[in-house]
């Protein structure tokens, strides 16, 4: 048995299902299934396993599967008492999984999507199959808006009606100012975009619908107004007026307007266009699994988006770039040399951040952007010393650590740059990414089915038999 077991251990068992029955020309339940595989031939197993990489390539996660025994009452012996399962790692009681996810799901395959394409040893990033350097260089964030949801580029004429609608969807229900009045003054900005978003559906005239045309509507309206909610709750917090959309400009150009009261250089324009493009989309990252869950429930777009901003709140996720300004000015204001810095933190065993990427392994291709943005939008404003202190850091830590930068590490500068404070770093990040979380939504809805993983139980044995409150 060991040496079927080895033959067959680096099965997915979910693939394995798959296969097993096309090989053996017969159905196998999942209570049967480690049994039969164990017992399959090796010429068998010979066609099984060139069958997973042909039809399924890279989305293939090789995992090992490991045979338990179910778990079974001790049968009497007539030589004495029941016998005890002597291996807990031998027993395993009916329908418990036995695929074991690595930690934080690394490497797992969790669903097919036809939105983005990454290839991390390559250092890939693509919307809908465009590179995004092509993006970056030639799209704007209207017309990749249009290449999420609709899966293609738009037409001029399509194009131009998806300006309008985002433009005329620039509108905010007067509840929802008076809720950003209301916000306690210690309230982050997150918690706030968060608990506004929610709110936003009872004013939405599709509240109650679900199909693909309202949510497309939705997605429009929700990314038109959650720019509007980060630029006027700042304003608030700093007792200053609420600046009124103007619907001629695009989606940049006004966010920037509204934020800083005042028409933004086409320097500034341009840059945040490209930050907004490099951000839209990154696959099934935690926020957008996040808005995949809900939406598979049946539940709204609003209570999606509001999960994804929930996720995306959570420093191991959207705060590194606020974390890597926080250097940056402490080196300034302590006027210390940035290399003598780093080498301090990690004298310390400080984790610098804005460096190293679970899928990357090589520079992140967003960063190729970021730098050069940074490093412009410095020289134009007279306020190059952070594109400087940057680029020391990201020299020593690629040279002494082999990290590259990624995606937080050079949008720190370049939002300060643009006159954005720290703690607006994360919700900038929602105003392009909502334009993935809806795609994703739209998607999900398309050929839902309700995700509902299962969890590997390590607790106490079972049957672990409830004691008497005076007996324990």
């Amino acid at each position: 048995m060991k040496s079927k077991y080895r033959t067959c251990g680096v099965l997915k068992a979910n693939l394995l299902i798959y296969s097993a029955r096309k090989a053996c020309g017969k159905g196998l339940s999942h209570r049967n299934l480690s049994q039969n595989a164990l017992n399959m031939p090796a010429r068998r197993l010979r066609v099984v396993v060139p069958m997973l990489r042909e039809n399924f390539g890279r989305l293939v996660t090789y995992q090992r599967f490991r045979y338990k025994k179910r778990l079974h009452s001790p049968r009497p012996s007539s030589r004495g008492p029941a016998t005890k399962i002597q291996d807990r790692s031998e027993r395993l009681m009916s329908s418990v999984t036995t695929n074991h996810a690595p930690r934080g799901l690394e490497g797992v395959v969790a669903t097919t999507s036809k939105i983005c394409y990454i290839d991390g040893d390559r250092g890939v990033l693509a919307y809908r199959g465009i590179d995004i350097h092509e993006l970056a260089h030639q799209s704007n964030f209207e017309e990749t808006c249009y290449l999420l949801w609709f899966g293609k580029l738009p037409t001029r004429r399509e194009l131009r009606e998806l300006h309008e609608r985002l433009a005329e969807e620039r509108k905010l229900d007067a509840s929802i100012i008076t809720l950003l009045r209301n916000a306690p003054r210690h309230a982050l900005p997150m918690d706030v975009l968060r608990t506004a978003v929610s709110a936003l559906s009872f004013y939405d005239p599709q509240e109650k619908s679900n199909d693909s045309k309202a949510n497309v509507d939705k997605a429009i309206r929700i990314t038109s107004q959650i720019a509007m909610i980060v630029a006027a709750y700042d304003r608030i917090r700093k007792g200053q007026s609420v600046v009124e959309p103007d619907r001629s400009l695009s989606h940049a150009a006004n966010f920037l307007l509204m934020l800083n009261g005042k028409q933004p250089s086409p320097t500034a324009e341009r840059a945040l266009d490209i930050a907004l493009i490099l951000h839209a989309d990154h696959e099934l990252n935690a926020s957008t699994f996040a808005a995949r869950v809900t939406a598979a429930t049946l539940s709204d777009m609003h209570s999606a988006i509001t999960s994804a901003i929930g996720a995306l709140k959570g420093p191991l996720h959207g705060g590194a770039n606020e974390a890597v300004f926080q250097i940056l000015q402490a080196i300034d204001a302590s006027g210390a040399d940035p290399i003598d810095y780093v080498k301090g933190m990690l004298a310390q065993k400080k984790k610098i951040p804005g460096f190293g990427h679970r899928v990357y392994h090589t520079e992140d291709p967003r960063a190729t952007h970021l730098r050069a943005m940074s490093r412009d939008l410095g020289t134009s404003s007279g306020q190059a010393k952070w594109f400087e202190i940057s680029h020391k850091i990201e020299e020593f830590v690629k040279a002494d650590k082999k990290l590259n930068a990624n995606v937080d590490f050079y949008s720190a500068s370049t939002y300060h740059t643009l006159g954005i404070d720290v703690d607006l770093f994360t919700p900038i990040f929602a105003v392009s990414r909502v334009s993935g979380w809806a795609a994703h939504v739209i998607e999900q809805l398309e050929d839902n089915r309700l995700i509902r993983p299962r969890a590997e139980y390590l607790g106490p044995e079972y049957p672990n038999h409830y004691v008497q409150i005076d007996q324990r």
